[in-house]
């Protein structure tokens, strides 16, 4: 139940409704209460028994909830209503359009001080940021999420601590978005709060930066425990939609506890449309072991599922980073030119601030490309954008693999001092402590 307003705002607000209903004091109190009772509670020198604020509201004719908490009936329900609809629109693709419903939400939870409808609307925002690449905007709407969180259990706070990971992750700063969810998998497991949906969460968003660290073994681990927790759904909308049409008759017949248990059933199941994306990341630690090992053919084909798992999302920036492993496929199996369009497609959506080590990669391969054709003007270019893409990531085996090829090309070029210098470079990410020892692996979950 709603923490109730002070005295002193509750009798401000029954001595407005009884104004705005012409009537008096004696009136209100009667047949129960005395008019000077009324007059000292509307002046908030009494704190009134549950059974007077009934008595009052039955006599204003408003909800017990409107007149204790100052908000109208039923809103907490109408707004989680709401949410499940922008949930649904974000689902489908809109980021824009749902990152609009989710303001207005948002706006109402603060006006009617509804802190986990608050949390929900800021979660929802988060997402539509990262959906549309604003990392910077939906780091902070995830913080303002786990503010409205912070007393909550941990399961409840999981997915903005993740998104929070996930946007650290995407601006290129690997090891805190590993510790983040690394940290919060450990108490997890470690405490016993074996929630599925928020493990499967943790360790498929924990891929992307373990393999960008070089942590292939860790990397591997989390997809394989990610599959196993995978929820088995048949069709996740058309149920969500069908609960949504459900929670609507019963809030029309008042049915309030029964529409708000329907109304948690499609959020869930909205959440897990959002877990496709993360199942499509498990598809894509399949597709790069299988070009790891040379199964090229196999890597391919999990490439695009993957692709087409989240260009069904539409989620613009992770489909442009399978793209680019996906295209060092496709150069290896002898398709330069149709890697080359690949790359040069989803180029757009990556930058420093976006993918920075999927958009070098993408540089290194036109790289390479380039190189093959004997444009080595070009192939330079790439390599030397690539470079400083990598080393504010801070990817230490990236690094030195690129060094390694600039060098090959000035000394190809005869510019042997240079290509030294790149060697030296190269050496020195490729020792430098610490680069990809990530320390223990977080605790297993109970499978």
């Amino acid at each position: 139940m709603a923490e109730r307003d002070d005295p002193e705002t509750i009798g401000r607000r029954v001595q407005q409704l009884r104004h705005e209903r012409g009537m008096t004091q004696k009136q209100l109190a009667e047949p129960a209460y005395t008019p000077a009772y009324i007059s000292t509670l509307e002046s908030g020198r009494v704190r009134p028994s549950d059974e007077a604020l009934r008595h009052l509201a039955e006599r204003l004719g408003v909800a017990f909830e409107e007149l204790t908490t100052g908000r109208p009936t039923h809103l907490a329900t109408a707004l989680r209503l709401r949410l499940t609809d922008a949930q649904r629109t974000l689902a489908t693709g809109e980021a824009e359009v749902a990152a609009e419903q989710y303001r207005a939400l948002l706006a109402e939870a603060e006006t009617h001080g509804l802190d986990a409808e608050r949390a929900a609307a800021l979660l929802g925002l988060g997402e539509c940021a990262m959906e549309l690449g604003d990392l910077a905007t939906g780091r902070r709407h995830f913080e303002r999420a786990e503010e409205c969180l912070a007393d909550a259990p941990l399961p409840s706070r999981v997915p903005a601590l993740r998104g929070r990971a996930v946007s650290h992750y995407l601006a290129g700063e690997l090891r805190y978005a590993c510790y983040l969810l690394e940290s919060t998998l450990d108490e997890l497991n470690r405490s016993g709060l074996h929630d599925p949906d928020s493990l499967l969460l943790l360790y498929a968003s924990a891929i992307g930066p373990y393999m960008d660290m070089g942590a292939h073994v860790r990397a591997a681990q989390a997809a394989e425990f990610a599959l196993a927790l995978a929820p088995q759904v048949g069709d996740p909308a058309l149920v969500a939609r069908m609960h949504r049409s459900v929670a609507r008759t019963l809030l029309a017949e008042g049915r309030v506890a029964e529409a708000d248990a329907s109304l948690a059933k499609a959020a869930e199941l909205y959440r897990q449309l959002q877990i496709r994306t993360e199942l499509a990341n498990c598809h894509w630690m399949r597709g790069y072991l299988y070009a790891q090992n040379g199964e090229l053919e196999r890597a391919e084909n999990e490439l695009r599922d993957a692709l087409a798992m989240l260009s069904e999302k539409r989620a613009a920036l992770y489909s442009s980073q399978v793209a680019v492993e996906l295209a060092d496929v496709l150069h290896r199996r002898g398709r330069s030119k149709e890697a080359a369009e690949l790359l040069h497609r989803v180029l757009g959506d990556l930058s420093s601030e976006r993918g920075a080590v999927h958009s070098a990669a993408a540089h290194r391969l036109l790289g390479i490309i380039a190189e093959d054709a004997r444009d080595t003007e070009a192939a330079e270019e790439h390599y030397v954008r690539a470079l400083s893409l990598l080393e504010r990531a801070g990817a230490a085996g990236d690094l030195a693999d690129l060094c390694r090829l600039l060098g090959d090309l000035l000394r190809r070029t005869g510019r042997v001092e240079a290509a030294l210098d790149a060697y030296r470079t190269g050496l020195g990410h490729r020792t430098a402590p610490g680069t990809t020892t990530l320390g223990p692996a977080p605790a297993q979950p109970p499978l």
